[in-house]
């Protein structure tokens, strides 16, 4: 019996040290306090001050695929971007040069021209003999009634002067014709002519403002013109005053000079319109 005893008694020492292991660290129960995000981990034959801290183990949610665009699921729509101010002027103090008689006018257009497009700074076209030649010049390739320089004549100078190609376009929408020597100067860099009192004088349009980059809008807004007028400062006065050489003009106030072209000023199988002395792209 007392062999039997002592075998009871350690199998009870024993179960009692079970459940000694078994119970929480920190003496709470865990169903009280809710489940732990946390565990302890006491090394064999340490005590719990000695063991780490506890961990904290965070389980990501899994990643989802990118949503298929569907029928029933399009593509997000984005707007385009709204137009922005936009702006180019060619002019240079020093570009601007009159017209020494009253006909010379395409010859200074001409001469002005030059003036913009060279950027060296040392080639100013400004003499008056040069002038009178590039008169006569532009008077011999054009042909009217009043002997004098026409569109076609000016194009071909300033084409056989370097500075071309040019062509003469008739545009018969004043905000077409706007535009069209807007996107002309944005994408050569050179200057607009155009032909005013209804084809009977010149002026040079050197830049231009407009809501939207040509470049990036086809239906910009231009709303300011850079013109210089060889005639300043005498003006006309059934047309109006010359402005300052390099004024920027809103498309009204142009509107008051330049004008659709009359049909019987001179002989072209150009419709009637607004008309550009163009540069075109270098081919």
């Amino acid at each position: 019996m007392k062999g039997a005893r002592r075998g009871h008694t350690l199998w009870l020492a024993a179960l009692a040290s079970l459940l000694v292991a078994c119970t929480p660290v920190n003496g709470t129960d865990a169903a009280a306090g809710g489940a732990s995000s946390t565990a302890t981990i006491q090394p064999a034959g340490g005590t719990a001050e000695s063991a780490p801290r506890p961990v904290a183990v965070t389980t990501a949610p899994p990643s989802r695929p990118a949503a298929t665009p569907t029928p029933e699921n399009p593509p997000p729509v984005t707007s385009p971007p709204d137009p922005a101010p936009y702006a180019i002027n060619l002019y240079r103090e020093g570009d601007f040069v009159p017209q020494f008689t009253f006909d010379w006018c395409v010859a200074a257009s001409i001469q002005m021209a030059h003036n913009l497009i060279d950027d060296t700074g040392g080639g100013t076209w400004s003499d008056r003999v040069q002038q009178g030649e590039l008169w006569e010049l532009a008077r011999a390739r054009s042909s009217d009634s009043f002997n004098g320089a026409n569109p076609f004549g000016w194009a071909h100078v300033l084409t056989a002067s370097g500075m071309g190609p040019y062509s003469v376009v008739s545009v018969a929408d004043y905000g077409v014709a706007l535009q069209t020597a807007a996107r002309a100067i944005a994408e050569t860099g050179r200057p607009v002519g155009l032909v005013m009192w209804s084809g009977r004088h010149a002026w040079v349009m050197s830049g231009f403002e407009s809501m939207g980059d040509p470049a990036k809008f086809q239906d910009f807004r231009v709303t300011g013109i850079n013109v210089l007028d060889p005639l300043y400062p005498y003006g006309s006065q059934q047309w109006g005053p010359s402005p300052v050489p390099n004024s920027l003009l809103t498309p009204e106030e142009l509107a008051t000079q330049f004008v659709v072209r009359e049909p019987r000023r001179w002989s072209s199988q150009l419709p009637a319109g607004y008309l550009l002395v163009l540069p075109q792209a270098a081919a």
